[in-house]
């Protein structure tokens, strides 16, 4: 636990994991700030700053002090419309986002991958995690979390046919 308030960087608080752990973060006395920016407004809440945009946009605009980053960001390839639209989010928008809350001072990132994550993988989904966790580890942060959870299950709007099965 840490002892001094935290100011928290968030991406993907819309998302399954993100919406919880956003919950979690503004009911967590030792947070004293969560930066998270949205496609969406949030509801509002004193602790919470919540820029709304594109999150590639919103990136640079970013500031303030971060001691702890989370990285909630995922897609699949059937939301978004191709194999180069989820590079685009899993692996490019991750790692622009780890680099900005470097710059902006955070010591730690927890990022979520995936199970089987592995830059050598056969399966594309798999190889961009592993890509991604790759190229974080080469950022060389003072402390790096990489939770590789297998199915994310919970309520969506969309429905994924993969994690009805389990």
């Amino acid at each position: 636990m840490y002892l001094t308030p935290q100011h928290i960087l968030l991406a993907g608080a819309t998302g399954l994991t993100g919406e919880h752990l956003l919950d979690r973060l503004l009911n967590e006395p030792t947070v004293s700030r969560v930066l998270a920016p949205t496609r969406r407004p949030l509801a509002e809440h004193p602790h919470l700053e919540n820029p709304v945009g594109e999150l590639t946009t919103l990136l640079p605009l970013l500031g303030g002090r971060v001691d702890i980053a989370f990285c909630c960001l995922g897609t699949t390839i059937k939301q978004a419309g191709s194999q180069d639209a989820f590079k685009a989010v899993d692996l490019d928008l991750v790692l622009a986002f780890a680099t900005r809350a470097l710059e902006l001072g955070a010591r730690h990132l927890l990022v979520i991958s995936a199970i089987g994550a592995d830059p050598k993988s056969s399966t594309f989904y798999n190889r961009i995690k592993g890509e991604m966790e790759q190229a974080l580890r080469a950022q060389d942060w003072p402390q790096l979390t990489i939770a590789r959870p297998s199915l994310l299950v919970g309520s969506r709007t969309e429905t994924r046919w993969v994690e009805q099965l389990a």
